[in-house]
Protein backbone atom coordinates (compact mmCIF):
# COMPACT_ATOMS: atom_id res chain seq x y z
CA UNK A 1 0.00 0.00 0.00
CA UNK A 2 0.85 3.56 -0.76
CA UNK A 3 2.19 5.76 1.84
CA UNK A 4 0.04 9.08 2.62
CA UNK A 5 1.48 12.26 0.20
CA UNK A 6 3.70 14.34 2.58
CA UNK A 7 3.09 17.61 1.57
CA UNK A 8 -0.86 16.52 1.40
CA UNK A 9 -3.53 19.27 0.85
CA UNK A 10 -3.45 22.95 2.14
CA UNK A 11 -6.48 23.94 2.98
CA UNK A 12 -6.95 23.07 6.80
CA UNK A 13 -9.64 22.20 9.16
CA UNK A 14 -10.56 22.61 12.78
CA UNK A 15 -11.13 19.82 14.97
CA UNK A 16 -13.32 19.91 17.84
CA UNK A 17 -14.09 18.19 20.82
CA UNK A 18 -18.04 16.95 20.64
CA UNK A 19 -18.58 17.13 24.34
CA UNK A 20 -16.79 20.30 25.66
CA UNK A 21 -16.48 21.95 22.03
CA UNK A 22 -12.68 22.77 23.06
CA UNK A 23 -10.44 22.61 19.96
CA UNK A 24 -8.03 19.81 19.61
CA UNK A 25 -6.03 20.71 16.41
CA UNK A 26 -5.72 22.46 12.91
CA UNK A 27 -5.64 19.54 10.11
CA UNK A 28 -4.73 19.25 6.82
CA UNK A 29 -7.72 17.15 5.47
CA UNK A 30 -8.00 15.94 1.63
CA UNK A 31 -11.66 14.89 0.29
CA UNK A 32 -14.90 15.45 1.54
CA UNK A 33 -15.50 12.38 3.98
CA UNK A 34 -16.21 12.15 8.00
CA UNK A 35 -12.90 12.70 9.51
CA UNK A 36 -11.97 8.81 10.54
CA UNK A 37 -7.96 9.12 10.82
CA UNK A 38 -5.61 11.94 11.15
CA UNK A 39 -2.03 11.58 10.15
CA UNK A 40 0.04 13.33 12.65
CA UNK A 41 2.45 14.81 9.88
CA UNK A 42 -0.65 16.60 9.09
CA UNK A 43 -1.48 18.29 11.88
CA UNK A 44 -0.46 22.05 11.48
CA UNK A 45 -1.58 23.11 15.02
CA UNK A 46 -1.59 20.79 18.49
CA UNK A 47 -3.60 22.05 21.27
CA UNK A 48 -3.95 18.89 23.48
CA UNK A 49 -1.37 18.64 26.15
CA UNK A 50 -1.20 14.29 25.89
CA UNK A 51 -1.82 12.87 22.59
CA UNK A 52 -5.28 11.62 21.91
CA UNK A 53 -7.18 13.15 24.98
CA UNK A 54 -9.10 16.53 24.98
CA UNK A 55 -7.70 18.55 27.45
CA UNK A 56 -10.88 20.23 28.14
CA UNK A 57 -12.63 17.13 29.89
CA UNK A 58 -10.33 14.73 29.54
CA UNK A 59 -12.14 12.19 27.66
CA UNK A 60 -10.39 9.92 24.83
CA UNK A 61 -11.28 10.89 21.22
CA UNK A 62 -8.65 8.89 19.23
CA UNK A 63 -6.21 5.99 19.66
CA UNK A 64 -2.57 6.08 18.59
CA UNK A 65 -2.08 3.85 15.90
CA UNK A 66 -0.08 3.14 12.45
CA UNK A 67 -1.96 3.42 9.04
CA UNK A 68 0.14 1.94 6.02
CA UNK A 69 3.26 2.09 8.14
CA UNK A 70 2.89 6.10 9.05
CA UNK A 71 1.92 7.42 13.03
CA UNK A 72 -1.54 8.66 12.82
CA UNK A 73 -4.89 8.71 15.41
CA UNK A 74 -7.82 6.87 14.82
CA UNK A 75 -10.97 8.60 15.48
CA UNK A 76 -13.26 6.99 18.08
CA UNK A 77 -16.79 7.38 16.13
CA UNK A 78 -18.88 11.01 17.51
CA UNK A 79 -15.74 12.04 19.55
CA UNK A 80 -15.09 15.24 17.27
CA UNK A 81 -16.69 17.54 14.75
CA UNK A 82 -14.78 19.43 12.26
CA UNK A 83 -15.30 23.20 10.73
Amino acid sequence: MAKPNKKGPTATIDVYCSQCKTQLFKYRKGGKGALVKCFKERISKDFTETPCTCPGCDQSFARDTLVRGTPAYKIMGGKVFFK
